[in-house]
C-alpha cells in the first residue's frame, strides 16, 4: 500500500515522464528475467546512478514479476531455439570459453530467453509509459483536482503539515 501512494505521489510530482518511464521499463526488464546475473548488476547500477523513479522501479519489478509465471515457458523455448541454433554454435562456444560469457550466464535457456525478450519489449514499454504519464497528468490529476473534497483537504492544515513531512 505504501508503494502504491509513491507511486502516486511521482505521479503527481514534477518528476519528468521519461523519468517515470525509464523506472517502468527497467523494472520490466528486472522483473522478467532471473535475479541472479550480471544483467540485473548493471540494471541496478543504472537505476540507483541515473535519475530513474525507484517507486514506479519496484511497482513495474513486482508486476512483471507476477507476469513472469505465465511467460517463462515461452521465453525458456525462445533462449532454447538460440542457443540450439547450428548458425550460432560457433558464437556460443567462444561466449563460453570466456570468463565473461560464464557470467552472463546465457547457457541457461530461461535467462537469454528472458533478457532477449525483455529488451525487445523495452522501447515498447518505454513509449507507452510515458504517453500514459502524460495522460494522467492531463486528464486525471486535473479531474481529482477539481473535486470539491480534495480541494478542502489540500486547504486544510493537515494536510500541508503532510506535504512537509513528504518533503
Amino acid at each position: 500500500m505504501q508503494l502504491l501512494a509513491k507511486l502516486l505521489k511521482a505521479l503527481n510530482s514534477d518528476d519528468s515522464p521519461w523519468q517515470l518511464a525509464f523506472g517502468v521499463m527497467l523494472g520490466m526488464i528486472m522483473g522478467l528475467t532471473p535475479f541472479w546475473g550480471l544483467h540485473s548488476l548493471l540494471i541496478l547500477f543504472i537505476v540507483l546512478f541515473l535519475r530513474v523513479n525507484l517507486s514506479t522501479f519496484l511497482l513495474a519489478y513486482a508486476l512483471f514479476s507476477g507476469l513472469t509465471l505465465l511467460l517463462n515457458p515461452f521465453m525458456s523455448g525462445m533462449g532454447e531455439s538460440l542457443l540450439v541454433s547450428t548458425d550460432l554454435n560457433a558464437m556460443w562456444t567462444g561466449l563460453y570459453n570466456s570468463t565473461f560469457g560464464q557470467l552472463t550466464q546465457f547457457y541457461h535457456t530461461l535467462t537469454l530467453g528472458s533478457l532477449l525478450f525483455s529488451l525487445m519489449l523495452a522501447p515498447f514499454i518505454l513509449v507507452i509509459s510515458k504517453i500514459l504519464v502524460v495522460q494522467y497528468r492531463v486528464r486525471f490529476m486535473q479531474w481529482v483536482n477539481k473535486l470539491k473534497l480534495v480541494q478542502f483537504l489540500k486547504g486544510s492544515r493537515i494536510y500541508q503539515i503532510y506535504q512537509t513531512l513528504g518533503e
